[in-house]
């Protein structure tokens, strides 16, 4: 699953949803790589009806496989309680930091830091105007992209559901190509989420 420089990133649609579930697919074939699920527990369910999801922690869970048979875990994205700026970590299988975003404070279209292990910035993510398409950036080095794809009128404006292209350029090693992949998945699911 981790060696494609291509993902189409499929949200399952839902009018009132509190956590979601995404498909991982390969776009030229269409098959299904993986599945990134939002798994919270009960408490925070309950919460979600009352409070900004955004505000809340959150772990979302990618596996290789589908929803109905996820297979191995491949990563995870974990959000803390956020105040002004939020700190998202991304989880490898056996338990070890791989890296972390911190969002921007002020950004016309939506930006935040990537960082590997080391604290190191590996990327910027900054998205353009209207806050749907995103550039994966080190210094004047496009390392990816995110791109939204529409689905249509009516699924656009009656259900949360998103559709993205997420693209990973040039050669780079599996850490970064998880940190960009996740980097692609916290673009919708930890920031764009509503």
């Amino acid at each position: 699953m981790l060696n494609k420089k291509q993902y189409f990133v499929r949200e399952h649609i839902g009018m009132f949803k509190l956590s979601g579930v995404y498909d991982i697919l390969d776009p030229e074939t269409q098959e299904q790589l993986g599945v990134a699920k939002e798994e919270i527990s009960g408490g925070l369910h309950f919460l979600r009806f009352l409070i900004n999801k955004q505000l809340l922690p959150t772990t979302v869970n990618v596996y290789e496989g589908t929803e109905s048979r996820p297979d191995k875990l491949q990563f995870s994205i974990k959000k803390g309680i956020m105040l002004f700026r939020s700190r998202v970590e991304v989880v490898g299988r056996d338990g070890q930091i791989l890296g972390s975003f911190k969002s921007k404070v002020f950004s016309l279209g939506g930006a935040f830091r990537v960082f590997d292990d080391m604290g190191e910035e590996i990327a910027l993510i900054k998205g353009d105007w209207k806050g749907w398409n995103f550039k994966f950036l080190f210094g004047d080095e496009e390392l990816g992209s995110v791109t939204k794809k529409w689905t249509g009128i009516g699924k656009e404006l009656f259900t949360s559901a998103d559709n993205y292209i997420i693209t990973l350029n040039g050669d780079i090693n599996e850490a970064q190509a998880i940190l960009l992949l996740a980097a692609g998945l916290a673009v919708d699911i930890v920031y764009k989420e509503r």
